[in-house]
């Protein structure tokens, strides 16, 4: 915005006043202390007048600019006229048929000002100090720890429309990691974001409580170093046709106006968010502590492990005593009764078996080689069960060493898998969950149909004839590294299984 430059001025009653205190001088015939107190009065009168006057002049300098904003006035007394129970109550339950579809792609738009955008490089360039654009980078990323640290990037009030009816004032961040810091310093638009749909409810009482459809919150994954654009989604899907309850996903074209128009982004994932409404629709209530840890569980820290629930209690019990019971000489010295203990609050062969179909499968960016991207659900009479969250890097390496199938190359650092794999009870469930998985899972017939599906279905808005992603809004390298890239997930599956078949022998 270009602002007016302010000059105050001053009105003639100033004038006046000063031309009154001159004339008032000593010479007059006058007490002189009667004339000090009568300069002193004038003096306080004409500041209080200057005092209105800048005020005054102030007032017109903000009308002024603000006809010359390039942004709309923002309006805390808009209309929703779309607005509907089924669509943005949060009197309704999920509608997962709508929001995350099997057989069909979805279409969202989003719109914010300029300053809106404006105001996110600044966020970024404030917290993180990275510029948009600037400081190389590729469309593939880079991997790695976590770039921005616990900090994370301010809301935005978006508008987002969903089949012609809009949402109102919906807060939207950037998210993620090593894929945002690339992607931004890259310049790729299309950026990895979260979407929060009563994150403004305080300033925009007309929203209180909205959902879409019954969802609150919603991740949208871009695909970021995955040149099929399909892992996030088959990823969880694999693991719940393997009995691991895991977040449902669907594929979206998004259309974003950065302020300026319009842009197709290309192809996302919808993720639904773990402690929005996961939990409850898959274990049929959220009432236990909810965890989205940044732990290694080699010792407990506050700071580790974020509560998405239950701030209040500040009951950190279960998770501190799995730790303490998980690093406890018991281990080798009375191996029964540790398992005892440790079971007594961790979900021990859920573990076990998530352990098995990430390995196998390969799902590097996750416990193992990273402390994130998983959640803990106290669930009632299970414990502390495991959640997988951020499947885009499942199913290949980038030039990573990798957790062997056997897990002999993993590590003390990561007690959770050590420990436990160098119990040999632990490590029999282990494997038999390792054979139940690629003897009824992980098979190339069922693989490669669910490559096929997935990838056919979103190819008319990757490549054409519908739409094509385009240089700045994509990460694909080439169109070709997107046409055989089902090709590279299934000779994958192939190769995992011959190491499972030597792990097995």
């Amino acid at each position: 915005m270009i602002r007016k430059p302010y000059v105050p001025t001053h009105p003639a009653g100033l004038s006046g006043l000063f031309t009154i205190y001159n004339t008032i001088t000593p010479s007059v015939s006058l007490p002189s202390n009667m004339i000090l107190h009568m300069r002193a009065s004038i003096f306080t009168l004409w500041r209080i007048l200057l005092f209105t006057s800048v005020l005054s002049c102030e007032s017109e300098f903000e009308k002024d600019n603000e006809d010359i904003d390039d942004d709309t006035p923002i309006d805390i007394n808009f209309a929703t006229p779309d607005w509907a129970t089924s669509s943005h109550s949060k009197n309704t339950s999920p509608d997962y048929a709508t929001v995350f579809p099997q057989d069909q792609v979805n279409t969202v738009e989003i719109v914010m000002r300029a300053s809106d955008w404006q105001f996110i490089q600044a966020d970024m360039k404030t917290k993180f100090s990275s510029t948009f654009g600037q400081g190389g980078g590729s469309p593939g990323g880079i991997g790695g720890t976590s770039i921005f640290g616990t900090a994370e990037p301010d809301y935005v009030a978006t508008s987002v429309k969903f089949n012609g009816i809009e949402w109102y004032k919906v807060g939207f961040r950037l998210k993620g990691n090593s894929s945002l810091f690339a992607s931004w310093r890259a310049g790729i638009y299309k950026l990895p974001f979260r979407l929060n749909f009563d994150k403004f409810e305080d300033t925009y009482p007309q929203i209180k409580n909205q959902r879409f459809f019954g969802f609150k919150e919603l991740s949208m994954s871009p695909g970021a170093n995955d040149n099929s654009l399909i892992r996030e989604k088959v990823g969880s899907d694999i693991f719940r046709m393997a009995g691991i309850p895991t977040s449902q996903t669907a594929f979206y074209k998004v259309y974003i106006n950065f302020g300026d128009g319009l842009k197709y982004c290309g192809i996302y994932t919808m993720v639904e968010v773990v402690d929005d409404t996961m939990i409850t629709d898959q274990f049929g209530e959220k009432n236990g502590n909810i965890y989205k840890p940044e732990s290694t569980f080699q010792s407990f820290k506050v700071s580790e492990f974020e509560k998405k629930n239950n701030e209040e209690a500040n009951d950190y019990s279960d998770i501190q005593s799995t730790i303490t019971t998980l690093n406890s000489s018991l281990r080798t010295s009375n191996p029964a009764q540790w398992r005892a203990l440790l079971e007594t609050n961790f979900n021990v062969d859920h573990f076990l078996k998530w352990l098995a179909i990430n390995t196998t499968m390969l799902n590097w960016d996750t416990y193992g080689t990273m402390a994130h991207n998983y959640y803990l659900y106290n669930q009632p009479e299970q414990g502390l069960t495991w959640i997988p969250w951020d499947n885009n890097e499942s199913m290949m390496s980038r030039g990573r060493t990798v957790l062997s199938i056997s897990l002999s190359n993993a590590s003390s650092g990561w007690p959770l898998i050590r420990n436990l794999i160098d119990d040999p009870v632990y490590q029999d469930n282990y494997k038999n969950y390792v054979r139940e998985f690629t003897t009824n899972v992980f098979t190339p017939e069922k693989m490669n149909t669910l490559f096929e599906y997935n990838f056919n279905m979103i190819a008319p808005f990757v490549i054409g004839p519908l739409e094509t992603e385009q240089p700045k809004y994509t990460h694909l390298l080439s169109t070709s590294a997107f046409i055989n890239s089902v090709t590279s997930l299934q000779q994958h599956v192939v190769s995992q299984r011959q190491q499972v078949e030597r792990y097995l022998k």
